[in-house]
């Protein structure tokens, strides 16, 4: 099996390392309750998608 021949180093490891971060969720407001929804999906406190009821809510 191969094996490497030097040891890595830190600055070498850690710059693989550097694209671990998290991004936050890119949100939208809802066109029809103005509720902050992620993109290209159905809003919950409404039940609209696309200024259409999707979902009949109480």
């Amino acid at each position: 099996m191969a094996v490497p021949k030097r040891k890595t180093s830190q600055a070498r490891r850690d710059k693989r390392r550097a694209n671990w971060k998290l991004t936050a969720p890119n949100l939208v407001k809802c066109s029809k309750c103005g509720e902050l929804i992620m993109p290209h999906r159905m809003c919950k406190a409404c039940g609209t998608y696309k200024n259409k009821v999707v979902v009949e809510t109480e």
